[in-house]
């Protein structure tokens, strides 16, 4: 009888402390900046793929960003790193994805990474 409730108690124990991750993505084109370009032709390459990342820790459900101010600073991250000085670039194929890590239900962390593709435009 005894043997069975410590077994009990490590089996709770283990289950209560072990983490989980959920991983999701968006692959819809969410960009929200307003350039309109036809890639009709070859007129353009594909020079890099850009990402940013933002992260929000809950302890007790309690802190963190909201999903839009997220999505928002990965972005500004991304389109810091895109180095679109200069030339005629463009960033498509704008992808949001978040991933979650949680030890219910004392620890939750949310990241969310936005990517998207460089294109310059040839003449």
């Amino acid at each position: 009888m005894k043997t069975i409730k410590h077994l009990s108690i490590i089996l709770l124990t283990t289950v209560l402390l072990s983490s989980c991750g959920i991983h999701g993505a968006n692959v819809l084109n969410t960009n929200n900046n307003l350039t309109n370009v036809t890639l009709s032709e070859k007129n353009f390459r594909v020079i890099d793929k850009v990402s940013g990342q933002s992260s929000a820790v809950y302890i007790f459900g309690i802190g963190g960003l909201s999903n839009k101010a997220m999505i928002e600073n990965a972005k500004a991250v991304m389109l810091a790193n895109a180095n679109l000085k200069g030339y005629a670039k463009a960033i498509v194929n704008v992808t949001s994805e978040n991933h979650y890590t949680l030890v219910f239900p004392f620890y939750f962390r949310k990241t969310v990474t936005v990517s998207a593709h460089v294109v310059e435009f040839i003449q």
